[in-house]
């Protein structure tokens, strides 16, 4: 489960956030503030893994707060929740540590893409520390790209056919995946048929999206896994 602090200056807005967060399977809401010092002082009782963070905050702005935390070395990432959208504090939060911006107003779907994501990269990261402890090319790669979100899939157009939802539903399959995927697996995980998931699996290879390989059984006979691609 991860553990998520919850950081708005407007209570009403904590709370919608938070009742978002707590919709997201894996995620839950551990503390709400609404300054900078209240975050600080959650911090320092609970464990966090996670900020959803405004940056116009009555005491300091978030940025600020970002900035201290990295200062103090607190393992908690952030997620910038806000309606800042110059282009020097997007910036700057970037430059900080942000992991992700979210601009408001945002829609349930949009915090959602974010948080998916964001639970993408921590499974990512713990695969890799798992294994080995060290990465590769191809597992940083992995790890960079973990934080594209759902709508980096959709927004490239999809064919008559084809569905944003379905296709970000077997992303997730196959990014929460330790291995390749047959496409049987993928139906059965993404709660589709086998012919659907074949279609978006094919259209998803072509857009390189995904990587096809082969394993060979007793059979001879070779069958088609596959697995979410880094992005480039």
């Amino acid at each position: 489960m991860i553990d998520v602090l919850v950081v708005d200056d407007d209570f009403r807005v904590a709370e919608v956030n938070a009742a978002y967060v707590a919709k997201v399977p894996g995620f839950r809401v551990v503390s709400r503030a609404h300054t900078a010092a209240q975050a600080l002082a959650v911090l320092e009782r609970e464990h966090v893994d996670l900020i959803l963070l405004d940056h116009y905050l009555p005491d300091r702005t978030g940025l600020t707060l970002v900035r201290q935390l990295h200062q103090l070395g607190h393992p908690a990432d952030v997620i910038m929740v806000t309606a800042a959208r110059d282009v020097v504090t997007v910036r700057t939060a970037m430059r900080y540590g942000a992991l992700q911006y979210l601009v408001k107003p945002f829609s349930f779907g949009g915090l959602r893409s974010k948080l998916e994501s964001y639970a993408t990269l921590r499974r990512t990261l713990d695969g890799v520390e798992s294994r080995r402890g060290e990465a590769g090319q191809e597992q940083v790669d992995q790890i960079f790209g973990a934080l594209r979100t759902s709508e980096a899939v959709s927004a490239a157009g999809l064919p008559k056919g084809h569905s944003a939802p379905t296709t970000d539903v077997i992303r997730q399959v196959l990014s929460a995946a330790v291995e390749p995927l047959s496409a049987n697996e993928v139906a059965v995980r993404a709660g589709l048929s086998r012919s659907t998931a074949q279609r978006y699996l094919k259209y998803l290879e072509g857009a390189g999206r995904i990587r096809l390989s082969l394993k060979y059984g007793d059979t001879g006979r070779p069958e088609h896994r596959y697995s979410w691609a880094a992005a480039g």
